[in-house]
């Protein structure tokens, strides 16, 4: 039975009130530790490197960006073959990527630096911005990048190379992802329990609302739907805009859902489920509904989709391997 203050505070961060005092805030979820695969993982693998976290794929280049540690650096991977092009060496290791558009650069969370790191595609030069306390996720909206500095409590927001200005926001900011296309963005507040919704130009805060048990990342679909991953929840949390940020649905996902990618093309999303080494494909929209799930390699902490080819990425953190998977052909199979 749950102790009585514990279920009180529960209770107050399911609502999202975010009244509790900040040391009475449980730690923010984390990805559960994968046994070792259950099942054969489906599509290819291939090796990348030590510890890969963090992917993205360019559907302009067909390059698909791998965060990797010990050494510090990002993998550009050719999407079609798996074969990696350049190592680019980073002054510090992402857990996320992102793309600041379609050809790049590649938007690269430096945590230990405080810096954002600009890569270019193809080439694979490198720019620095610094940051508040451990950039965590990045996201661009409109003609300014977000960053989600996790332990500084803000959003940073740079415009044409430069941080133009900060953003106080809940505590231990974490996903951060563009919406209402490109007028607003979200972000998820790992340690509050929290998303908020600010508005891209003025800065204003304009939505506000619980994100359950443990919230780890956020995507759209570019317009009205947020989808967030309640990672000790073990659910996918669905929102709507309008008339305000609502909470309107809670789709079960057992297995510590914590990578998410979008494919806004085909109407896919893919969330990985790290206590189980899998990934759950569905359909986007107000009722999310299933289409497929895939055997994963173990520790499959981050996941991205090509919306060029439809290609499905998803980074094997112990075997240090990215899974090359292609949706379409594996449900023909």
């Amino acid at each position: 039975m749950v102790p009585r203050p514990a279920l009180v505070l529960l209770l107050a961060l399911l609502a999202g009130c975010g009244s509790a005092p900040r040391e009475e805030l449980p730690p923010a979820a984390e990805p559960a530790s994968s046994p070792p695969p259950a099942a054969k993982p489906d599509g290819r693998l291939v090796p990348v490197g030590f510890k890969p976290e963090g992917i993205v794929a360019d559907p302009r280049t067909g390059l698909v960006a791998v965060g990797l540690r010990s050494p510090d650096e990002l993998a550009l991977v050719d999407g079609a073959s798996g074969t990696v092009e350049q190592r680019v060496p980073l002054p510090a290791a992402p857990r996320h990527l992102a793309l600041e558009r379609d050809g790049g650069p590649v938007l690269v969370p430096a945590e230990d630096a405080d810096e954002l790191l600009r890569v270019s595609l193809p080439g694979g030069a490198l720019a620095s911005v610094p940051t508040g306390r451990e950039p965590h996720d990045a996201a661009a909206a409109g003609e300014r990048v977000f960053v989600a500095d996790e332990l500084a409590h803000t959003l940073t927001v740079l415009e044409a190379d430069r941080p133009v200005s900060r953003l106080r926001v809940a505590l231990q900011p974490g996903g951060v992802t563009p919406l209402d296309q490109g007028r607003q963005v979200a972000v998820v507040s790992v340690r509050e329990r929290v998303v908020e919704v600010f508005d891209v130009e003025s800065g204003r805060r304009t939505g506000r609302a619980g994100a359950g048990v443990g919230p780890t990342h956020a995507v759209s679909d570019g317009g009205n739907y947020l989808f967030v991953t309640d990672t000790s929840g073990d659910a996918l949390l669905v929102y709507h805009l309008r008339p305000r940020l609502e909470l309107i649905r809670r789709y079960p996902l057992r297995g510590s859902p914590y990578g998410i990618a979008i494919d806004n093309r085909r109407h896919r999303m893919f969330v990985t489920q790290t206590a189980l080494n899998q990934l759950t494909e569905l359909i986007v929209g107000g009722r999310p509904s299933l289409v497929r799930r895939y055997a994963t390699p173990r520790q499959p902490n981050t996941v991205a989709v090509d919306e060029a080819t439809g290609r499905v990425f998803v980074t094997g953190k112990v075997d240090g391997v990215v899974q090359l998977l292609d949706p379409e052909r594996e449900r023909t199979r």
